[in-house]
């Protein structure tokens, strides 16, 4: 029996409107770090990341489409993507804050673990290339390029000075040190790495 309109009579909720639960997004989350630390980005599943966080695989797709756009969100929330400039007033300043920043970033269990095993995949699937470049390089690249041209206003660097020079020279060495060596960084490592970089940058 239909309900005639303006009865007053409680509706219902649409199946699919319920509200995602917090809870069970964090417990997928968690299950992601788990399951990555265990067999790693090829061998991961939805299917297993789904049975480590106790819920449904329909749960997890709600929420992701795929293994791959799940680690990127992941990745993407401990990357410097679409940070502000740091805006010292030095190029010297800003260099310094940004591998602060960069140093944070990389030291994090998701960026340790899951980029590496992100860039070997990157170069079988054109999908996940493109999907990296967005999410690790690009943000990155914005923010180097303002840092760039505003030491260019303040006279520190040439005109036509080329801000991905600077990201390479201000990050590569830092992501060299952190997720391909491994190793720790010393007493004064950044300060040193910024003036190493500055130097470069405005020889």
């Amino acid at each position: 029996m239909t309900t005639p309109p303006g009865s007053g009579a409680p509706r219902r909720t649409p199946a699919g409107a319920a509200v995602l639960r917090e809870d069970v997004t964090d417990a997928i989350r968690a299950a992601v770090f788990e399951e990555l630390a265990a067999v790693g980005f090829a061998r991961m599943s939805i299917e297993g990341i789904a049975r480590r966080a106790g819920v449904g695989k329909t749960a997890v797709y709600r929420r992701w489409k795929s293994k791959l756009s799940l680690v990127l969100d992941l990745v993407g929330a401990v990357a410097v993507r679409g940070l502000p400039a740091p805006g010292t007033g030095s190029l010297y300043g800003d260099v310094r804050a940004l591998l602060e920043v960069a140093a944070h970033a990389l030291r994090h269990p998701v960026a340790s673990q899951v980029i590496p095993d992100l860039l070997v995949e990157a170069h079988r699937n054109p999908e996940i290339a493109d999907a990296v470049k967005a999410v690790l390089l690009d943000g990155q690249q914005g923010v180097v390029a303002q840092v760039v041209r505003e030491a260019v206003a303040r006279g520190e660097l040439p005109e036509g000075a080329d801000p991905d020079r600077a990201l390479d020279l201000v990050v590569g060495p830092l992501y060299w040190r952190l997720v391909v060596v491994r190793g720790e960084l010393p007493a004064g490592y950044l300060d040193d790495l910024a003036r190493s970089a500055v130097a470069a940058l405005t020889a």
